[in-house]
């Protein structure tokens, strides 16, 4: 007898930058949870971008993984349509990956000021670009989530080329969202505070075992905390939601507090 049932519609494909560790890591394992399969980038640790992968799986999704260096453009951007072309369609992109050259404004370096302007801010232009393209292309919508960080709201001291990244992630979002709308794509922004990861030094850390006092949430927060808000921000409960930026920060912009990079850690 043949057969008549309907064939599945193929899964949706997330591309999630950064996906080795971290914050990209905990969104690439939520996406997977959700029903995506997931395209993983690296750039520091390709056994790390692996390891991603096999814990996608893992949820029963497909995954693969490329390598990312967001420092040397153009070109790395292209990785959207290989994920594109190799899951056959695309329906969302986080850009995760970033970068820190912390000092003082008077001693940054026109070389490090570049390359953080590449990798937090060029790069999410290029990729976003890329991924729009794909998905007016399907005709189905898409989503976007660029995370910037609470500085993208607030400086960070000695940080002056992340905080001009991340501000200006910031805006890029917003001019995504206000021009693909039209297109049923949805563009926004998570913008962490202190979150347990490489950057701030605590990768793998218990967040329930660090006491920061000066947070009103008075710890740092785990990765899994940012990426259930990306989550939420890829799935059809969202649609009506573009052109924001969610803080997650145990606080910080509400209380305020002064502090450096030495008594609070980077964020990522």
């Amino acid at each position: 007898m043949a057969d008549t049932s309907a064939p599945q519609a193929a899964a949706k494909v997330a591309v999630v930058t950064g996906s080795e560790s971290g914050i990209g890591r905990a969104t690439a394992l939520e996406l997977a949870r959700r029903g995506y399969d997931i395209g993983v980038t690296w750039y520091v640790d390709e056994a790390e971008g692996r390891a991603t992968a096999e814990l996608v799986r893992g949820y029963g999704r497909r995954a693969e993984v490329r390598p990312l260096d967001l420092s040397r453009l153009p070109g790395p951007e292209q990785v959207v349509d290989e994920f594109a072309d190799s899951f056959g369609r695309l329906d969302v992109l986080v850009n995760a990956a970033g970068m820190n050259r912390p000092g003082p404004f008077t001693d940054l370096s026109y070389e490090d000021f570049r390359e953080v302007m590449s990798v937090d801010l060029e790069g999410p232009f290029l990729l976003g670009q890329r991924a729009a393209l794909r998905m007016i292309g399907q005709g189905e919508g898409g989503r976007i989530v660029n995370v910037t960080s609470v500085h993208e709201h607030t400086p960070l001291p000695s940080a002056a080329a992340y905080n001009t990244a991340k501000h200006g992630l910031g805006g890029l979002s917003k001019s995504m969202a206000l021009e693909l709308a039209g297109h049923g794509i949805t563009v926004n922004a998570v913008a962490p505070g202190l979150v347990a990861t490489a950057m701030s030094g605590m990768a793998g850390v218990d967040v329930r075992t660090v006491h920061r006092p000066a947070l009103p949430v008075s710890r740092p927060g785990d990765p899994r905390e940012v990426a259930s808000l990306i989550g939420w921000l890829a799935s059809e409960d969202a649609a009506y939601t573009t052109g924001q930026s969610y803080v997650v920060d145990g606080g910080f912009t509400i209380a305020n507090p002064q502090f450096t990079t030495s008594n609070f850690g980077a964020d990522d």
